[in-house]
């Protein structure tokens, strides 16, 4: 859901956005911090924000971290 908005933040076309491991932290409503692979070599972090399920919002794509690799650690940002 977050791929529309990474592609206009980041103004690139990703024919590869495959989530590979994800973290959570609860705060009023929960944050996602995910590796996601955009290509063979390259991947980025990002940051998306799902509200509580009472305020009926879509999950939004907080911030990002580009030019990653598959061995950089998934961390808070």
């Amino acid at each position: 859901q977050v791929k529309p908005q990474f592609e206009s933040r980041e103004n690139r076309k990703c024919p590869m956005f495959t989530a590979v491991v994800y973290r959570t932290q609860v705060v009023a409503g929960i944050n996602y911090f995910i590796k996601v692979e955009v290509s063979k070599t390259d991947y980025v972090h990002l940051k998306v924000f799902k509200s509580l399920p009472h305020e009926n919002q879509d999950p939004s794509l907080v911030s990002f971290q580009t030019g990653k690799t598959k061995d950089d650690p998934l961390t808070y940002f």
